[in-house]
């Protein structure tokens, strides 16, 4: 049975495939700016992903703070970073941010358990 990782990259993965064929011109920008926006540059790409972070749990998009989580992981990202990131988006965004916090601490540990 795939886990929790493995279901949100086959869905997002299949999805995009589908919203990058229809060739919509506005819908591929945005996507290339996103892709751009996070590559190094004055800031390295570690701490771009944890400031999505941020905003993602700010914003209550628990697919997006799932993205940057992984991405923060991928980039180096410690448990310690990820939590302190996860508390300041707690602070910022108040305490509504909470139920975004318990699933974003569930993906955390998925992403985990793939390392061992």
């Amino acid at each position: 049975m795939p886990n929790k990782v493995e279901e949100f990259n086959a869905y997002r993965s299949k999805m995009n495939e589908k919203l990058l064929a229809d060739n919509n011109k506005i819908i591929k920008r945005i996507f290339n700016l996103d892709t751009n926006a996070y590559m190094e540059g004055a800031l390295d790409v570690k701490t771009k992903e944890l400031l999505g972070l941020v905003a993602s749990a700010v914003l209550r998009c628990d697919d997006c703070v799932s993205y940057h989580l992984e991405s923060a992981k991928e980039a180096g990202a410690s448990k310690e970073e990820v939590m302190e990131t996860m508390g300041i988006a707690t602070l910022v965004g108040g305490t509504i941010v909470v139920p975004h916090l318990r699933r974003a601490y569930e993906y955390w540990e998925a992403l985990e358990e793939l390392d061992s």
